[in-house]
């Protein structure tokens, strides 16, 4: 499951993208509009900045702001940067690998199901991208 950092950091991504011709937005307005805790808000926006996702300005009409087109923003991403791995099972981890304690992954069964789940998901996940989960209006 996503954890409630990543679906807060979704939600504000999505308004600043469905805002983006307005500028830079103030962090306090998106808490608002999307119902986040300022503080927790305010974290995640940092994270996002720090890996290049986010800009900001400072001042007057400063805020948040995308840094690329929401298209060039790829959810699989964002889900890692927030939430780590996206495989089940660290031995079945593209970026995160870790053998299993009390395993032998060449016969093991749950590894084999398990890597199937980590490719079928990431074939959906590296696919979309910030645009694809924009509200319907």
């Amino acid at each position: 499951m996503l954890s409630k950092k990543t679906q807060y950091a979704f939600h504000a991504l999505t308004y600043l993208a469905e805002n983006q011709d307005k500028g830079p937005v103030l962090i306090s307005e998106i808490s608002e509009e999307r119902k986040i805790s300022l503080k927790f808000l305010e974290n995640i926006l940092l994270e996002l900045k720090k890996s290049g996702i986010l800009g900001s300005k400072k001042g007057k009409g400063g805020g948040y702001y995308l840094i690329k087109p929401p298209e060039e923003i790829g959810l699989a991403k964002i889900i890692r940067l927030l939430d780590g791995p996206i495989a089940l099972l660290p031995c079945v981890s593209l970026n995160y690998y870790e053998r299993c304690e009390n395993c032998q992954e060449e016969i093991c069964g749950l590894n084999v199901v398990m890597s199937e789940v980590r490719d079928n998901t990431l074939k959906v996940l590296e696919n979309k991208s910030l645009k694809d989960v924009l509200r319907k209006h």
